[in-house]
């Protein structure tokens, strides 16, 4: 695809709501916004305030409303924008937006050793005045683990956490340390209602595959300050974890599947702000037991849902075992439903969106949306090419509503925004190319997009280029866009 495409003027469901849909009847997103009207409270992104001053009004598409609905919102061409601080166009944006890279792979820590690399999901969380907090994932596999100075939960699993501080008003990481190391393929992860951040395990590997000491497949919790205990949360769950979100009250977290066969789970804490017990349990259609969710999907119909409890959420053993005995196969015999490869959610003011990485049709990928309160779940989007939307991974609701998608699909991936309105737009394209700069040679333009994640205010998004490992700090007219 050429620079400036179509993309960014098609309506996001004008390809995608199924015949079946009655005429007069309001679009999926559309249909969001009817109802429960507020005004929100915007921001200019380009005013003098620090981040710690904008106001978090949790806004998302249940209930936020749109101030011009007078024709499209898209951000427009993109087009290479130099990093602010190392003078390299390693994003395509459109006009008016800015950003600066930091944390890179071999950085140092502040106690010496190099960055890891790898760089995937991540949180962002507020500090003191005009310092924002970033925790950030490491997907990498067996091997040493990359910090004597953090704790360690595996010495033969060389993936984990790091921790960075970022100066909102300086536009620059002021600190960056080790916070978990010992664990495997930390892939996604999610910030609590507490602030603190959940890294998972995107595995079910164990001693007797390959090196490993420990059995894997567990999510961690990791502070904002300071480094994590390393003691596996059993109770969320032994299975190919990749991301979760969870209630603003703590009373439940939703957590997804990366596996072609793959469930969504709920967890129900015993006490509130504690993760070591509770009931995991598995997503079910109340009318239709044994539902496969991958495809055939009529986009805005609600299914009816109710949960099945998983009786050993953490089974022991190498990974033939527990894909024999896993909390997918527990589900699905009592009837859950399945779809394939969970990858991101996010939790907005009222409803939880999670996509499916090659679900559909085309296998490019779906997005859905579950609401906790009717116990409904519907199929937002449907990507019918790789042109529309391939592989969406991560996701992130912005404060003013819209969500942003990261893309892992085969080629160049990109940044696309989702307004509340259903138009997408692409917002940025990975175009790091690098010729002995910082250490690194060779075009990482396909590189994974990964780690979306939102100041407070929603005046900074903050994104990972996993390879070669690079972090940035994003800022423009988000609204735009419809962000």
């Amino acid at each position: 695809m050429t620079r400036g495409d179509g993309i960014s003027r098609r309506r996001f469901l004008a390809s995608s709501i199924a015949a079946g849909v009655a005429a007069g009847t309001l679009t999926p997103f559309e249909a969001l916004a009817d109802g429960r009207r507020r005004r929100g409270h915007h921001h200019d992104d380009h005013d003098d305030r620090d981040d710690h001053d904008d106001h978090d009004d949790h806004d998302d598409h249940d209930d936020h409303d749109d101030h011009d609905d007078h024709g499209p919102r898209e951000f427009g061409p993109i087009a290479p924008v130099p990093d602010r601080s190392t003078g390299l166009p390693l994003l395509e944006l459109p006009a008016g937006f800015e950003y600066t890279s930091f944390g890179w792979t071999g950085d140092r820590l502040e106690r010496g050793e190099p960055t890891p690399s790898s760089h995937d999901g991540m949180g962002c969380f507020h500090s003191r005045r005009h310092q924002l907090v970033l925790v950030r994932n490491h997907e990498r596999n067996a091997g040493v683990p990359f910090s004597p100075y953090a704790p360690v939960y595996d010495q033969a699993a060389a993936g984990g956490t790091t921790s960075l501080v970022f100066d909102a008003r300086r536009r620059r990481v002021v600190r960056m340390y080790a916070s978990l190391t010992g664990t495997l393929r930390n892939c996604a992860g999610g910030v609590t209602p507490w602030d603190s951040w959940i890294t998972c395990e995107e595995t079910i590997n164990g001693p007797g595959d390959g090196p490993l000491l420990r059995e894997h497949g567990f999510c961690f919790e990791v502070p904002v300050r300071g480094t994590a205990d390393a003691r596996p949360l059993r109770a969320l769950g032994r299975f190919s974890h990749e991301a979760i979100a969870f209630e603003h009250d703590g009373s439940a977290a939703y957590l997804t599947e990366d596996r072609s066969n793959a469930g969504l789970y709920r967890f129900l804490p015993n006490r509130r702000r504690r993760l070591d017990t509770g009931r995991l349990q598995m997503l079910r259609v109340r009318d239709a037991p044994g539902a496969d969710l991958s495809q055939g999907l009529t986009v805005g119909e609600w299914l009816a849902i109710d949960w099945v409890d998983i009786a050993e959420p953490a089974p022991s053993g190498r990974r033939r075992d527990v894909d024999r005995n896993g909390v997918f196969v527990q589900g699905r015999v009592q009837g859950a439903a399945r779809f394939v490869r969970l990858e991101g959610i996010w939790t907005g003011r009222r409803r939880i969106y999670f996509t499916s990485t090659s679900g559909g049709s085309a296998r490019r990928g779906q997005i859905f949306e579950l609401d906790p309160r009717r116990q409904r779940i519907r199929l937002l989007f449907e990507s019918s090419s790789a042109a529309q939307l391939d592989s969406p991974d991560n996701l992130a609701v912005s404060p003013r509503g819209g969500i942003v998608l990261c893309e892992d699909g085969a080629g160049s991936d990109r940044l696309l925004a989702l307004s509340r309105r259903g138009e997408l737009s692409v917002l940025a394209r990975g175009n790091v190319r690098l010729a002995g700069e910082r250490g690194f040679v060779g075009d990482f333009r396909s590189s994974e997009i990964a780690g979306a994640c939102w100041s407070r205010g929603g005046r900074w998004l903050f994104v990972n280029i996993q390879r070669p490992g690079i972090t940035l700090a994003i800022r423009g007219p988000w609204q735009r866009g419809g962000l």
